[in-house]
C-alpha cells in the first residue's frame, strides 16, 4: 500500500496545488483556459505521438484489449439503465449521471499509469486511450439521443468527435509506427521536450477545474456514480482480465484507466445537448476527491 501512496503522491499533490492556485487568483483566471487548451491540442497530442511512434508494438493484443473495454462499457450501460427507473432520475440527470460512469479523465489515468508502471505504459496506455475514447463518446451521444431527443448539437458534435486531436494523434502515432516511417530524430527530440509538460500542466488544470461549490447540491446519483466508477467498474475489468489471461502490464493498465474519476469534458458535453450541467459539475468534482482514497485501495488491491 506504501509503494502505492508514495506513486499516487505526485498525481494528487498536482491537483490540490492546481486547486489552491485558482481559489488564490495566482497566476490568474485568464491562465487557465489557455492551459488547459495547450495541453489538450498540443501538448498531450505531441505526448501520444512520440511514444507510439516509437514503441515497440509487437505481441500487443489489441484484439482482447478491445474486447474488454467493450465489455466494460456495455455492462456499465446496461447497469446504468438497471438503476434509472429505482432513482427516479429525470432525463437530464440521467445523461449526467451516465457520463459519470462512464468516462474517464485522461490527464489522470496517463499521470497514474507512468506513475505506477512506467514511462514504458504510456504508448499501451494511448492504444487504451484510442479505443476507449471514441466508443465512449458514441454511447454519451446515444444516451443524449435517446433520452433528450430535442437536444441541439448531436450531429456537430459527432464531427467534433471525428476531429478530436487525442484520437487523430493516436491514428498518427500507430501510422508512423506500423509504416516504419517513425519520427525523425531531431523532430522526436522536440516532441519528447513538450511531451513532459503535458501531464504535469493537465494535472494542475484538472485540479484548477475543480468546483467545490458544485457539491453543495450533490445528490443520491453523484454518490451512485461515484460508487460505480471508481469501486464497480476497477473491480469488473480486474476479474474480466484475469478471466481472460491478460498480461499482468495490460490488466494494471485496464484497472488505472476503469478507477479514474470521471472526465470534465462531460460538463461541456452536457451544456452543449441539454443535460444537468449543475449535477455534472457535482460528479465531477466529487469523483475527483473521493478518487484520493478509492485509487489507492483499488490499485493495492489489483496489483
Amino acid at each position: 500500500m506504501f509503494s502505492v501512496l508514495s506513486a499516487l503522491w505526485p498525481v494528487f499533490a498536482l491537483l490540490m496545488i492546481g486547486f489552491a492556485g485558482r481559489k488564490s487568483g495566482f497566476p490568474g483566471d485568464g491562465f487557465w483556459e489557455p492551459a488547459e487548451k495547450l495541453t489538450y491540442f498540443v501538448l498531450f497530442p505531441v505526448l501520444l505521438v512520440s511514444k507510439l511512434s516509437t514503441a515497440d508494438m509487437a505481441g500487443i493484443a489489441f484484439d482482447n484489449i478491445a474486447l474488454a473495454i467493450i465489455v466494460l462499457l456495455v455492462v456499465g450501460s446496461i447497469l446504468c439503465l438497471c438503476l434509472k427507473p429505482i432513482m427516479h432520475l429525470s432525463s437530464a440527470a440521467f445523461t449526467s449521471f451516465y457520463q459519470g460512469a462512464i468516462r474517464f479523465n485522461t490527464y489522470v489515468a496517463l499521470a497514474v499509469a507512468t506513475a505506477i508502471f512506467g514511462e514504458d505504459a504510456i504508448a499501451l496506455s494511448a492504444i487504451v486511450v484510442a479505443l476507449m475514447i471514441p466508443l465512449i463518446n458514441l454511447l454519451c451521444v446515444l444516451v443524449f439521443s435517446i433520452h433528450i431527443p430535442s437536444g441541439k448539437g448531436v450531429s456537430g458534435f459527432l464531427r467534433t468527435l471525428v476531429k478530436n486531436p487525442l484520437i487523430l494523434a493516436c491514428i498518427l502515432g500507430i501510422g508512423l509506427n506500423v509504416s516504419g516511417v517513425g519520427l525523425h530524430a531531431e523532430l522526436l527530440s522536440v516532441a519528447q521536450l513538450l511531451g513532459q509538460m503535458a501531464l504535469p500542466l493537465g494535472l494542475l488544470a484538472v485540479g484548477a477545474g475543480l468546483n467545490i461549490a458544485s457539491l453543495r447540491s450533490a445528490q443520491s446519483a453523484m454518490w451512485l456514480s461515484g460508487i460505480i466508477k471508481l469501486l464497480l467498474f476497477p473491480l469488473f475489468i480486474l476479474f474480466f482480465a484475469q478471466w481472460m489471461e491478460l498480461s499482468p502490464l495490460v490488466t494494471g493498465l485496464l484497472v488505472v484507466f476503469a478507477a479514474v474519476p470521471t472526465a470534465p469534458s462531460g460538463y461541456i458535453l452536457a451544456r452543449q445537448l441539454g443535460g444537468d450541467a449543475q449535477m455534472m459539475a457535482a460528479i465531477i468534482t466529487g469523483q475527483t476527491v473521493l478518487s484520493i482514497l478509492t485509487l489507492p485501495l483499488v490499485l493495492w488491491l489489483a496489483l
